[in-house]
């Protein structure tokens, strides 16, 4: 039962009061016994209450999940009632309390209330909790669209301050400090409800278009409950969403404290309030708009040079002022690397990538509503670069830019079509507003012929009175009394149906006074004539109110227009007190009752006693407010629109601006605003100019204070755009036309740069020396004043010569100047190897290469001068000029020189450079040439050419020698003459014998003879070209897997003179998808098997292998039919040899159970608990060819069968295991003996607790007599009895019951000890006679000699037995010779086995052996081979 928490309820005599926790926190458990029963619990909530708060009137009803009691209800409930309560659960053993609060909200106006309260002012009542939507027991919503107040509400809860403005203009919301001050109460009220089930929300972000065809909202909180049911709304209706198959079309992914909801497959139906609660509360609200847009031309790929800029650009098929750019899965936005283009009519958007480098390349995306498009950007390295350390130069070129007149012409033609689509959206607005009108109007006519009808009842009325008044002039006072007491009882009830606001009811009221007679009742019965008519016409109360009193209604705004922004706080809302205030005066008694504080916008229009163009919307309200005059509700013509509005603009200092909007209408004139200011005419600094239906704005040269917000209305309709004034740093045009491109200057000496900027301070001032910053040091010195930065660089070195750059920066943007520091100095020396191009006895060439730097100057030319070895003096050779090489031709035969080599340039002489000795005139051999290769061979003729050798010996080549060599021989032939030597490098060899195969070798000759000889090419044989062969035979596959392919064929046919033999064979596979074939195999293969390696699983190949010889390639031999790649089909089977089919786990450890299988292709394994799916506490791991299910904790709940089934396109296979989670039994209860028959007794206990959760659970019974020893007497029995036998009298008897199970036994439950008191008699004993018994027999072998095979010089041991009775004589004997007397062998004879043990044996011991034994009775033989081996 619930009870407030007033009522103590204290615990009952005789009653233990024990406190114990709960599992469920709140909840405080009293246990009435110090010990409970075995089995028996005190009460406990699984679920306790939540807080309510319901209206007035309402039913209360609180639900909790608890043991043995039922969920108490409380009906009908008061404002009084609310207060705290307790649900008690009670059992004998126990109690359970937990708490819940009930707050019941106050609804509607209570006039007795009201009367009671003076000089209070009246709180406000919550609004928030008034629009709180009804909720299910289960914290479900009702199925119910929102209404669009609640829904502006909604979207206002969960909005941030800045989007407060463009909320309330779309939902008709004027009173803004109103609406301020109501939303502060509501979130106030909202936080409270969220805190029930959330303890911090930090993340709340609105819906997200991303560009993979989806959208996002996403949440960051944390809940007191993890497991409080979250729902999603859409415009009221509840959204069903997955939190496993994130690909559905609304699903929630949660890490962590991340809640992400995602919304798939992006469609227009899609948009609309997206709402998501907790536990029934609302938590947050995003409005989703889906405009109507996409893409005419979407961005296309785009391949950039390193260190270029890179453009995307699109045109959209409406009008937007920005799209979202992505790269790689990040939004991108106006910095110093992206840059974003919107063109003027908002339907050409670009993005380009400034200095495109390698990490920049990837996927690039545009999102434009709930359309996007991607493509990709490639940024290839620059080849140019090379790998000096120096960065490459900035590329002025823009990759991706097409033609722009083709853009602008698609745009236009977009704009065309989006402006006759708003035309005919606007005409058909006009249409409804036109039946709308006509409609009103007949409402109108109705209104005033009840106005009429109501006047001449009023006329009558008149007249009737006065010859009422003629004919009873005696007792005028007495009716003058009654006249009176009639015209107040009109005005009462005309009153009262004001009040009540129901314009009918003024009508009757006014009908009764006016039977009355009296003409103040008169006016009032025609002015509830009036509103009766304009309630059933529903012209208004405003037109029924003129018609009657003929009195003239007006609306009074007062007060000033709240241009301030939603920025503000709410404190200083609270403290201004200069609210816009709204009268209404009324000059007739025809009036609607409107709450206090009600919101009223009021549209600009004409009103008077009988017309009015005014529209009233009332968004809120309070009982006790005083009456205004009601006035027509009529929506506002359309009129002229914007086709296009005014968007932000930034501008900077000294240069134009320019702004505008386009009107629907040419012919309509508009107003300009500055900052609420108007803005009369054209000034010299500013010119309003309008061009058809486009309105301009121009700022010649923009200043600081032409930064503000401007406003163009016309017609009713405004648009609203910000200026934004920047200062970003600039340099001065000329002196950054006189900024030096490149400084050169030479070592040791100074350069110096100047620069003066403009630009908002503070700005940062940088110098950059090849990419690295510069600061003050010992050479450097920068010096920046205001407007003017100088850097000063000392005692220059070679090594400063590099890019100058001159960087500023402030908060508006950044700037660079660029110049080329050139420093000279001396060149540095030559560079070698030293190349002898020639070393002649006349003359010696050689080569060098240039310095590795030329010091910034123009090499003049070289200097050398000359030492003979073996001399101490030099020889000055003079300058050569500026290239490096040098022929000297006063040299004598076999004198080696020495070179010194130096560079002059204008900067001065180098260091110089000495060369290795150079002899002229040696036998310098030519190195070995390349190997020849063969051009074509016949059988007559085979055609050789080769490369002439890297290493000449210093002259030239003259010509060169060939040789050749059979096949098989080791012995080299000439094949040109000695003194016929070869000039060119290309030969046919024609003395060859057909049919027989050679190899040739090159040797090159020159002044000093010939050098070696290459390296031999490879075999030819003397024939004539060979045909190509023909297709292969026989192509299969003969084995494949997921990534391999093998095939086999069997080799062509030869024909002669057609298709010749094949000497290899190339291997191609072609992907479905792909027209191209690719080779496996680089070099051709001579054997008919091959195996594809690197196949993509359950990819579609065809495959096809082409014979090649030395003729060429044959025609390809393919397949028939495409293969997939993929093992053979296999049916499922298991391939473990032996499986568990059951188990039994302790309770609390964990199950596994691998199974191994083999199934091609890859199956669909599935395991069932009890024939249908696990739940999700088991953890189910695939693998290639093995499956494993894991409980981590197993409960009793987990025993059941568990199936495996293995499924594949080829069939399938099950397999079962059961599961048994037990642990030791409980023992028995208390064992009791009964003696039923003599002889037996009867064992009963009572059941272990554990019986009726274990159905394998049985007994063991134990049995201990006088002797002291237990042991078994019964196994497994089911039943709780058992029936000992053989009871002896005279003994103690004890027994033991055990409980066991597939765990184990049980601690036993003894029974108390038992006995039988026995009579003594004498014990007699009756010895039967004795018979002789004959054991004679005669002898038997009962193990007989086995063969025998020993190695030579080992021992050998022969064994039999023998019975026989008397015990037989036992003789050996070898070769029918007896062994008993011979002293080589050990014979023995025990208790009937015979043994012969031979110590070592040899050749002469081989043969048969027997065994005789012989008695009385008999005589028996066993005999056998010895085998020697060596």
């Amino acid at each position: 039962m619930f009870k407030k928490s007033k009522v103590t309820d204290q615990t009952a005599n005789g009653q233990e009061g024990i406190k114990i926790k709960s599992k469920v926190p709140g909840v405080m458990i009293t246990q009435f016994q110090k010990e409970l029963p075995e089995g028996k619990t005190t009460p406990d909530f699984t679920r306790k209450p939540i807080a309510l708060t319901i209206q007035e009137g309402k039913h209360a009803v609180f639900k909790a999940k608890i043991v043995g009691t039922p969920t108490p209800t409380i009906p009908k409930v008061e404002p009084e009632d609310a207060d705290t309560y307790k649900c008690f659960a009670t059992n004998e053993y126990g109690r359970a309390i937990c708490t819940v609060v009930l707050n019941v909200i106050e609804v509607g106006f209570n006039k007795q209330k009201e009367l009671q309260k003076t000089n209070e002012d009246v709180e406000e009542p919550t609004l928030f909790r008034k629009m709180l939507k009804k909720c299910n027991a289960d914290g479900t919503r009702e199925e119910k669209p929102l209404e669009p107040e609640e829904k502006a509400w909604e979207i206002l809860l969960s909005a941030d301050k800045k989007d407060y403005e463009h909320i309330c203009n779309e939902y008709n919301i004027t009173d803004f400090r109103g609406m301020l001050k109501r939303l502060k109460q509501m979130k106030k009220e909202k936080e409270e409800e969220v805190a029930q089930f959330i303890s911090h929300i930090r993340t709340l972000k609105p819906v997200e278009v991303r560009d993979d065809d989806c959208a996002t909202i996403e949440l960051d909180m944390d809940l007191k409950d993890p497991k409080s049911k979250i729902f999603l709304y859409k415009d009221g209706v509840m959204v069903p969403f997955s939190e496993e198959d994130l690909e559905q079309k609304h699903s929630l992914k949660q890490v962590g404290k991340k809640y992400v909801f995602t919304i798939n497959n992006l469609s227009s139906k899609d948009g609309g309030l997206y709402s998501v609660d907790v536990g029934g509360v609302n938590v947050f609200s995003t409005d989703f708009k889906v405009p109507e847009v996409d893409f005419a031309v979407k961005i296309q790929e785009v391949k950039a040079q390193e260190r270029e800029d890179a453009l995307f650009q699109c045109v959209l098929t409406a009008p937007l002022n920005e799209i979202k750019w992505f790269g790689k899965k990040t939004p991108l936005s106006n910095d110093e690397k992206h840059e974003i283009i919107v063109s003027e009519d908002k339907l050409i958007h670009k993005l380009i990538v400034k200095d495109c480098q390698p990490l920049d390349a990837g996927i690039y995306a545009a999102v434009s509503g709930i359309k996007s498009c991607n493509t990709w950007l490639v940024v290839e390295a620059d080849k140019d670069a090379g790998n000096d350390k120096t960065k490459a130069a900035r590329k002025t070129t823009v990759a991706g830019s097409c033609n722009d007149e083709d853009l602008l012409r698609i745009a236009k033609e977009q704009q065309e079509l989006y402006d006759i689509k708003m035309k005919e959206q606007l005409e058909a607005a006009k249409k409804a507003q036109a039946e709308r009108e006509v409609a009103e109007a007949a409402a109108r006519a109705e209104a005033e012929a009840a106005a009429k009808a109501a006047a001449e009842a009023k006329a009558a009325a008149k007249a009737a009175a006065k010859a009422a008044a003629k004919s009873k002039k005696g007792s005028s006072s007495k009716k003058a009394a009654a006249s009176k007491k009639a015209g107040a009882s009109a005005a009462d009830g005309a009153g009262s149906a004001a009040d009540a606001g129901g314009a009918g009811a003024a009508g009757g009221a006014g009908a009764a006074g006016g039977a009355a007679g009296a003409g103040g009742a008169g006016g009032a019965g025609g002015a509830g004539a009036a509103g009766g008519a304009g309630g059933a016409g529903g012209a208004g109360a405003a037109g029924g109110a003129g018609a009657a009193g003929g009195a003239d209604a007006a609306v009074d705004l007062e007060g000033e227009e709240d241009e301030e922004s939603f920025e503000d706080s709410d404190e200083e809302i609270e403290k201004d007190e200069g609210l816009a205030k709204k009268r209404v005066r009324a000059q007739g008694r025809g009036a609607i009752c409107l709450p206090p504080q009600a919101w009223v916008r009021v549209h600009p229009g004409y009103i008077s006693g009988h017309t009015s163009r005014s529209h009233t919307t009332i968004l809120s309200s309070k009982p006790d407010r005083p009456c205004i005059p009601s006035v027509a509700d009529k929506s506002p013509d359309p009129g002229v629109h914007f086709h296009a509005g005014l968007s932000d603009c930034k501008a900077i200092i000294g240069e134009p601006a320019e702004i505008e909007c386009k009107l629907s209408s040419e012919d309509c004139e508009g107003i300009w605003y500055k900052d609420g200011d108007e803005v009369l005419k054209s000034t010299e600094d500013m010119t309003i100019s309008k061009e058809g239906s486009i309105h301009k704005l121009k700022i010649h040269k923009v200043t600081g204070e032409f930064a503000g917000k401007y406003r163009f209305e016309a017609d009713g309709r405004k648009t609203e755009g910000e200026i934004i004034v920047e200062d970003p740093p600039r340099f001065d045009a000329e002196e950054l036309k006189a900024f030096p491109p490149t400084v050169t200057v030479k070592k040791g000496q100074k350069a110096t740069y100047k620069l003066s900027y403009i630009g908002e301070e503070p700005v940062k001032v940088q110098w950059y020396l090849d990419g690295e910053e510069l600061s003050d040091g010992t050479n450097i010195k920068i010096e920046t004043t205001d407007g003017c930065s100088r850097l000063l660089l000392n005692k220059l070195q070679r090594k400063d010569s590099g890019e100058i750059k001159f960087k500023l920066k402030n908060v508006y943007g950044t700037i660079e100047a660029l110049s080329q520091l050139v420093v000279l100095d001396k060149p540095t020396p030559p560079m070698g190897p030293l190349e002898i191009v020639e070393a002649a006895s006349s003359a010696i060439e050689i080569k060098w290469r240039p310095p590795k730097d030329s010091g910034g100057c123009k090499i003049d030319h070289y200097t050398l001068d000359r030492q003979q070895v073996g001399r101490n003096t030099w020889k000055k050779l003079g300058s050569i000029g500026a290239e490096a090489k040098y022929r000297d031709t006063d040299v004598d035969h076999g004198r080696k020189y020495c070179y010194r080599i130096r560079v002059e340039t204008e900067m001065g002489v180098s260091e110089l450079m000495e060369t290795e000795d150079v002899q002229a005139g040696t036998k310098a051999y030519p190195g070995p040439p390349a190997a020849p290769k063969v051009v074509s061979a016949f059988k007559d003729c085979i055609n050789l050419a080769w490369a002439p050798p890297s290493n000449t010996g210093g002259t030239n080549i003259l010509g060169y020698n060939i040789e050749k060599r059979k096949k098989g021989s080791n012995l080299w032939g000439p094949v040109n003459p000695p003194d016929a030597m070869i000039r060119a490098k290309t030969y046919g060899a024609k003395d060859v014998v057909e049919g027989i195969e050679y190899e040739f070798r090159v040797a090159a000759i020159n002044d000093s003879g010939a050098g070696e000889f290459s390296s031999p090419s490879d075999f030819v044989f003397a024939r004539d070209p060979k045909k190509p062969p023909g297709k292969i035979i026989d192509l299969k596959v003969t084995d494949s897997t997921y990534t391999t392919l093998s095939l086999s064929w069997t080799k062509p046919k030869e024909i002669e003179g057609v298709e010749d033999e094949a000497k290899g064979y190339f291997v191609e596979i072609r992907p479905s998808e792909n027209p191209e074939w690719d080779r496996c195999n680089a070099n051709a293969i001579i054997m008919n098997t091959f195996t594809v390696k690197g196949m993509k699983s359950m990819a579609m190949y065809w495959v096809r292998v082409i014979a090649t010889n030395d003729g060429g390639e044959g025609e390809p031999q393919e397949l028939d039919n495409y293969i997939l790649a993929m093992p053979p089909p296999v049916r499922p089977r298991f391939t473990d040899a032996k499986i568990k089919s059951f188990m039994v786990v302790r309770a609390g450890n964990s199950a596994r159970i691998n199974i191994n299988f083999e199934a091609s292709p890859w199956p669909d394994v599935t395991w069932l608990k009890d024939g249908v799916p696990v739940s999700k506490r088991a953890t189910v791991s695939n693998s290639d060819g093995t499956s494993q299910l894991l409980i981590p904790s197993s409960e009793r709940s987990d025993t059941g069968i568990y199936t495996i089934v293995v499924k594949n396109v080829v069939g399938q296979e099950t397999f079962s295991i059961e599961i048994r989670v037990t642990d030791e039994p409980k023992p028995p209860g208390p064992v009791e003996i009964d003696e039923n028959v003599p002889g037996t007794v009867t064992i009963s206990w009572t059941p272990s607790p554990d019986e009726k959760r274990d159905d394998r659970l049985h007994y063991i019974v134990s049995k201990r007599d006088s002797n002291k020893t237990w042991h078994t007497v019964a196994d497994r029995i089911f039943n709780n009895k058992f029936t000992a036998c053989n009871i002896m009298p005279g003994r103690e008897y004890q027994f033991r019951v055990f409980a066991k199970n597939d765990m184990g036994s049980s601690k036993p439950s003894e029974s108390p000890k038992w006995s039988i008191s026995s009579k003594k008699e004498r014990f007699t004993v009756n010895v039967p006679d004795s018979k002789a018994c004959n054991l004679e027999r005669p002898p038997k072998f009962i193990v007989p000699l086995k063969m025998h095979t020993a190695p030579q010089g080992y021992e050998c041991y022969m064994t039999c037995a023998v019975r026989g009775d008397p015990t037989p004589h036992v003789t050996w004997l070898r070769d029918n010779i007896s062994l008993n007397t011979n002293t080589n062998y050990y014979i023995s004879n025990t208790c009937g086995v015979c043994s012969l043990l031979i110590l070592r044996v040899g050749a002469k011991d081989t043969g048969e052996y027997k065994v005789t034994a012989e008695n009385g009775l008999g005589r028996a033989e066993c005999s056998t081979k010895l085998t020697v081996r060596d």
